[in-house]
């Protein structure tokens, strides 16, 4: 989940802490310059322990509770299907159980030194027992089984245990896939026999009333492939995947591991303080603005080579329309200097050679999809991730005009003020869709993670006259409230907002203001995610005196809890909606309320604020919501397949036995199909763009392609459907539709 994130200018106690450090460790020299030089490391545990300790809202006792939650965080996430350890290194490891506060605290590496040197030596070993498991047909006859609870698992006791247990879950995995295949061989079969079947009795038709002598057309189905070689290919592509999980293994160094320790340790404060090394730490400032600098690619890894996967429209590399998705990079040149060789470089390291600042030029040397070997020249350029960024969409329904914005995430650019920011794209969707005459308007936030705590005082600003928003408590500190002073809204008419489970932070505040105020009705899952806290990033860089050291990447921590306008937190639960819609994965534990260490709920006073007046229809489009949801027959389905995928998910012994697990997939899909017509639900309303897009879908074939695809599944979508019936339902003579300009605010909070 993407955090809420608060960079306060009163926020002076991060300021202290920063103060305090920056004092202990001015100056500090750091002289190694080695790779993965245990020094840096003591330094990055020194430096971590410090700023969590003086910086978290509230910081846990490093203690031996505190030892043995790094201990079986750490282990889980290192073999999380136990399929590496065997029960003699789990037993040398559980020497370390309490003793890992003190390493912690002593800036002791003997844990992880030993933990990574024997997972790499048992990695080396897997290898191995991969391609020997592979080697020879698996014999699907044997009545067998396997057990997909890890969790419950043992260890492996011995080396030929583990390869049992690695013969028996490759071997599951190729079972169900030669399953698949010989299903779908079948069906073309049969599909081709019946081609065949008509073809010859049109011919025999034909004859008849020509009474010629037709010649004989007959269709001959392709020659089906025999068990032995089906189960030849299922052993072949499992034996790629796994050497793509290994390649992707191999790139990986002795640094990201560590941050997988780092990681474990940073867990035990809270669920949201984590360590981004320095790629991490510029892919979550890309995920939060939604902007990077670069040629707009995105690459994967391909065996040793790296494969331009996407481009990005809008950006270089789309415009310059050299490259291609399929096209694999040999090489990467700066401008005028050489081009290195990248075949075989790991991923993070092409991007880093790719990815500069905007106006400097990058020469790939690439293998195009036809094979021909090409020089491409790129200007750099800022390329903007359009799925990152608010957009909205127009339905009509019983001749009325609705308006539907989708936010994906609560960006903002903290290093630019100028720039896109969430509260000003809503605005802005907003006043289109008054110009296009909407009689309501749906803010959909389902899935949405969270992002910047400003954005969502502005976009809730919107919607109200003024008043509070959000309240904040830190530590030792009286409660700060956040106000939206503008007295202008930019929308009084009926608004709805849809959430779900993984609706979360910044999505929860908005959804409790609107609530709170009885301004809009929520909508959607029972309630939505449950974190209620907020997060500061700070980069580490700044406590070390010398640049020798590398980049340290920075530490995201828990320094504040918000609560609602009424004096509630949203911690672990969430919000609840005030119209509960059926969710297939409803009964599922993903929520906050579910993870370990999570943060207490708890509440402090009410703000001051006065519920909206103009809602007359409220709590009669609640009633009528409600009403509909329990006689749909479609929503009685959804319910229904959610028990199904609940009890489902405690089934975790599979037969590797042939037949007895076609029979157990048979009853499977035999059940699956009466829960068919969920995907296949169609709400019969059409979906359009806005005017202002016109012109760049003509332009972009990507674009179009995306819009297309996001109508297409808004007119498959009951629950968009329902938010329109409630939309209806709080319709009034009384709806001010007249033009307010759009009010663009300046952030309130900013950066420390």
């Amino acid at each position: 989940m993407n955090t809420i994130l608060s960079f306060m200018k009163r926020n002076y106690k991060i300021i202290l802490v920063v103060v305090c450090l920056s004092l202990t460790l001015f100056a500090f020299k750091y002289n190694a310059s080695k790779e993965n030089d245990p020094e840096k490391d003591k330094l990055l545990l020194e430096l971590l322990t410090f700023v969590i300790q003086k910086g978290h809202y509230s910081p846990a006792d490093i203690n031996d509770t505190f030892s043995k939650g790094i201990y079986k965080d750490y282990i889980e996430a290192l073999d999380p299907s136990k399929r590496f350890f065997l029960q003699s290194d789990i037993d040398e490891f559980s020497k370390f159980e309490l003793l890992l506060d003190d390493q912690l605290l002593n800036k002791d590496l003997s844990f992880f030194n030993l933990t990574y040197d024997r997972l790499m030596k048992r990695m080396e070993e897997s290898k191995k027992i991969y391609k020997d498991v592979l080697s020879e047909p698996f014999d699907y006859s044997v009545d067998e089984s396997f057990n997909i609870d890890y969790e419950k698992a043992p260890y492996a006791k011995s080396a030929s245990e583990l390869k049992d247990k690695w013969r028996k879950q490759i071997k599951l995995s190729t079972l169900s896939s030669l399953v698949d295949r010989l299903a779908l061989q079948e069906n073309k079969t049969n599909e081709a026999k019946l081609d065949a079947a008509i073809l010859k009795k049109e011919e025999k038709l034909k004859e008849e009333l020509s009474k010629e002598t037709a010649k004989d057309s007959t269709v001959t189905p392709d020659k089906p492939k025999t068990f032995e070689e089906l189960e030849k290919e299922t052993r072949r592509n499992s034996g790629k995947s796994l050497d793509e999980y290994f390649g992707f293994i191999k790139d990986l160094d002795r640094n990201d591991w560590f941050s997988v320790y780092i990681n474990s340790i940073t867990a035990r404060f809270d669920p949201h303080t984590n360590y981004f090394a320095a790629e991490e730490k510029e892919r979550f400032d890309v995920s939060i603005s939604g902007k990077l600098e670069g040629i707009g690619a995105r690459l994967q890894k391909k065996n040793d080579l790296t494969e331009i996967s996407e481009l990005i429209s809008g950006g270089p590399a789309w415009r310059g329309k050299q490259l291609e998705a399929g096209d694999l990079i040999m090489k990467v040149g700066q401008g005028s200097g050489v081009s290195v060789d990248v075949v075989g470089m790991r991923l993070d390291d092409v991007v880093k050679k790719i990815k500069g600042p905007k106006g400097s030029e990058v020469r790939l040397t690439v293998k195009k999809v036809d094979g021909t070997i090409k020089i491409i020249s790129i200007i750099r350029d800022i390329v903007e991730i359009e799925e990152t960024y608010a957009k909205s969409s127009i339905v009509n329904k019983n001749g009325m005009k609705y308006g539907i914005i989708y936010l994906p995430k609560f960006y903002i650019d903290f290093e630019n003020k100028d720039g896109r920011d969430a509260g000003k794209d809503v605005a802005i969707e907003v006043e289109r869709l008054k110009q296009s005459g909407v009689d309501g308007i749906v803010l959909d936030v389902r899935d949405d993670g969270g992002g910047s705590l400003s954005t969502v005082v502005d976009i809730a600003g919107l919607f109200i006259e003024q008043g509070p928003i959000v309240q904040i408590k830190s530590a030792g500190r009286k409660k700060e409230v956040l106000y939206d002073r503008d007295k202008k809204i930019e929308w009084d008419g009926p608004l709805v907002i849809m959430v779900n489970s993984f609706s979360a932070s910044a999505s929860e505040i908005l959804a409790a203001a609107i609530q709170d105020y009885k301004r809009g009705i929520i909508i959607g899952s029972k309630q939505t995610y449950g974190k209620g806290t907020v997060q500061n990033v700070i980069d580490l860089n700044q406590f070390v005196r010398s640049s020798s050291v590398g980049d340290l990447g920075a530490i995201k921590t828990t320094t504040q809890k918000f609560y609602r306008i009424n004096g509630g937190s949203t911690q672990l639960d969430g919000v609840r909606s005030d119209i509960v819609m059926p969710d297939r994965y409803a009964y599922l534990k993903m929520g906050e309320r579910d993870m370990d260490n999570a943060m207490p709920w708890d509440k402090i006073d009410r703000a001051d604020y006065s519920v909206w007046t103009n809602n007359d229809n409220f709590n009669q489009a609640i009633t009528n919501s409600k009403n509909r949801i329990s006689k749909n027959a479609q929503f009685q389905l959804i319910e229904e397949n959610a028990k199904w995928i609940d009890s489902r998910s405690e089934e975790n012994v599979y037969s590797l036995n042939i037949d007895t697990f076609k029979i157990a997939q048979s009853e499977i899909e035999e059940k699956a199909k009466k829960y068919k017509p969920i995907v296949d639900y169609k709400n019969l309303l059409t979906f359009t763009s806005l005017p202002h897009e016109a012109d760049a879908i003509n332009k972009d074939a990507s674009l179009k392609e995306k819009r297309e695809r996001w109508h297409e599944a808004l007119a498959k979508d009951i629950y968009v459907e329902e938010a329109l019936n409630v939309l209806e339902d709080l319709q009034s003579k009384a709806i001010s539709k007249k033009s307010i300009p759009v009010k663009i605010k300046k952030d309130k909070l900013a950066k420390s």
